[in-house]
């Protein structure tokens, strides 16, 4: 079986458009790969209107197989083509987008959905909101990102409590608040002096290759991933539990990772909110850039907990990578990390619905919910957290291997190969002129 695959940006195209939408089907894809390739012979394409029905066609001849995997969402998708068309995506919502707006048709999903006919989502969550747009019986299966083997194959073993250790970290621009006068990024200083040394130091640094920064941590690390310029990732709570916890405790050290490309929509305003905030004890590490594979692994071996405060995920890729390799989450469990998230696995934070709007619509017409963190609940969460890592290590060890075996379950490779083999073979049985609708 030929098994094409595109997303809208690749692995040459990341660096430079971290943060922009869409950008995380990229390791949607990545992490999709290896069960791609256990069940047929991968093929990645650029441009999806012009060379998958040729692939298509050569593979008919052939007397082979052939469906096209569209890592986009369902208004993203290449239409219209001879070949099965499978849309891979995630979604955050407890409802499709079922109205046009802008007089494009496509921002009703049910459209783009019917004309492939079928659809995989990351969640149990979204392909129920799919179900009940489309129909019961329309078919789409929850396969989640398979990310278990990557994660739990090579970390080192989690520790809640870290006696002094150095971790090492290279490719990206670091900023410590340890090493940093956070007075420089207060609001009251232009956005134009704040940012001026910053912009030195990452042109620098682009040019010559970020060299290799080595911190001395101790205690508890917390690590958080996220987009932020994302507002659904809710990180000015994640930041501001942080510090309203352990604005005393030297022991406690919150890192964050941004996805995006640019220091300006980036960095300076998670710098400027952290400034915002007061003086501390507790340590901030923010990371702006694109990690090293082994400094990314790094990074997971170092933390103690993975954190997350958004308001609705897809998945939430990085609380399944830190999870498999058995780091424990202070999370609130909704959306799709209902699929994972238990009591057993993580610190669960209370979260409450409220009225939110789809993403891509422009109207920000208020159609779908979301879910707010209580900020109270994530400060003890925070605390009881930090105190089972310092006083309780068989605590913290039941849970770290909790979070693994449930990982296991949710999405590793052969889990995820056999869900998504059912798919194929769904597939393959259908009438050829009920695969498509054009």
């Amino acid at each position: 079986m030929i098994l094409i695959e595109h997303s809208t940006y690749n692995q040459s195209t990341l660096k430079a458009n971290l943060g922009a939408a869409e950008h995380s089907y990229v390791f949607v894809r990545n992490g999709f790969r290896p069960v791609v390739e256990r069940l047929g012979t991968r093929v990645d394409v650029a441009d999806p209107a012009r060379e998958v029905d040729a692939i298509y066609r050569a593979a008919v001849e052939r007397g082979e197989d052939c469906i096209f995997l569209s890592y986009n969402p369902p208004h993203r998708t290449t239409l219209g083509l001879a070949c099965p068309t499978l849309p891979i995506f995630a979604w955050e919502y407890d409802n499709i987008p079922v109205e046009t707006w802008n007089e494009n048709s496509e921002n009703d999903w049910r459209i783009p959905l019917r004309q492939t006919g079928m659809a995989v989502t990351l969640s149990r969550e979204a392909a129920h909101a799919v179900r009940t747009a489309m129909g019961s019986d329309y078919p789409v299966w929850p396969v989640p990102t398979p990310l278990f083997d990557a994660y739990a194959r090579h970390a080192s073993e989690a520790q809640g409590w870290r006696a002094a250790f150095d971790l090492t970290l290279d490719g990206a621009l670091i900023v410590d608040t340890r090493e940093v006068d956070l007075s420089f990024f207060q609001p009251e200083v232009s956005w134009q002096e704040a940012n001026h040394p910053l912009r030195v130091l990452n042109r620098a640094g682009a040019r010559a290759g970020w060299p290799p920064k080595t911190m001395r941590l101790e205690g508890v690390v917390y690590t958080a991933v996220f987009n932020p310029i994302d507002g659904r990732k809710n990180w000015t709570d994640l930041v501001g539990g942080f510090i309203w916890a352990f604005r005393e405790t030297a022991e406690a050290t919150l890192i964050l990772k941004l996805t995006h490309a640019t220091i300006e929509e980036g960095l300076m305003p998670v710098l400027r909110h952290i400034s915002s905030l007061g003086k501390m004890k507790c340590r901030i590490v923010v990371i702006n850039g694109l990690l090293s594979h082994e400094a990314y692994g790094a990074l997971v071996d170092a933390t103690s907990y993975c954190v997350n405060t958004s308001l609705c995920e897809g998945q939430c890729l990085p609380l399944t990578e830190y999870m498999s390799a058995g780091r424990p989450a202070v999370a609130p469990a909704h959306t799709a990390m209902l699929d994972y998230l238990s009591p057993e696995n993580a610190f669960v934070v209370r979260s409450g619905p409220r009225p939110a709007a789809w993403p891509q619509d422009e109207r920000r017409a208020q159609r779908a919910r979301n879910h707010l963190v209580s900020f109270a609940d994530l400060v003890r969460q925070y605390l009881e957290s930090y105190r089972v890592a310092r006083d309780e290590p068989s605590r913290y060890a039941a849970k770290s291997l909790a979070a693994v075996n449930a990982l296991r379950t949710y999405c590793s490779e052969d889990v995820v190969a056999r869900q998504l083999g059912e798919v194929l073979r769904y597939i393959k049985a259908m009438p050829a002129s009920s695969r498509q609708v054009v």
